[in-house]
């Protein structure tokens, strides 16, 4: 396998070359573009091989911790579709993943019974206690070289361009 530094350096001599073919190709942003997507790639299957051995995958996990941190432990499936960025399809799936290992129950919802509530079990809770710690290292590790002050930088940068990408794909509901 490819070390990290290997791998840029042939990342950014690909893009390089298609600018000579393409010279309005807005390199940095480029660059930039492919290195959130390698440094998120690489992110995620840290974790996938962290979970994998739970039966869980990212988007389980993520829908599972969505359930752990509400204060009711509840939510529907459409709200947690939002919150996951997962569609109905999906989302559906994973609630049969999750319920399937008793990690979730499903039940109507004590307002509306044509609705649809998940809420997280004990065992579910017991699972996050146990697969969260093991990793924290990780998490430091990827940040470990990173000031305070940068970490705020680039989460204050990585929010705005999420904002601005939200702007491309959404309408603009403002009056």
């Amino acid at each position: 396998m490819k070390s990290m530094h290997e791998c840029l350096d042939h990342m950014v001599e690909g893009i390089g070359r298609v600018r000579e073919i393409f010279p309005e190709l807005p390199l940095q942003e480029v660059v930039l573009t492919r290195l959130l997507l390698m440094v998120g790639g690489n992110l995620l299957g840290e974790l996938e091989r962290n979970l994998k051995p739970h039966g869980l995958n990212d988007s389980d996990f993520r829908t599972l911790m969505m359930l752990y941190s509400r204060p009711t432990g509840s939510a529907t499936p459409s709200e947690l579709c939002g919150y996951a960025q997962q569609g109905a399809t999906n989302m559906t799936r994973i609630a049969n993943v999750l319920v399937k290992a008793g990690l979730i129950t499903r039940a109507p919802s004590a307002e509306d019974r044509r609705r649809i509530v998940l809420s997280i079990t004990a065992a579910g809770r017991r699972l996050v206690r146990k697969i969260l710690p093991p990793l924290f290292p990780s998490v430091h590790g990827a940040f470990a070289s990173i000031s305070a002050a940068d970490k705020r930088t680039l989460e204050r940068l990585l929010r705005q361009i999420a904002v601005n990408i939200d702007s491309l794909t959404q309408p603009d509901t403002r009056p």
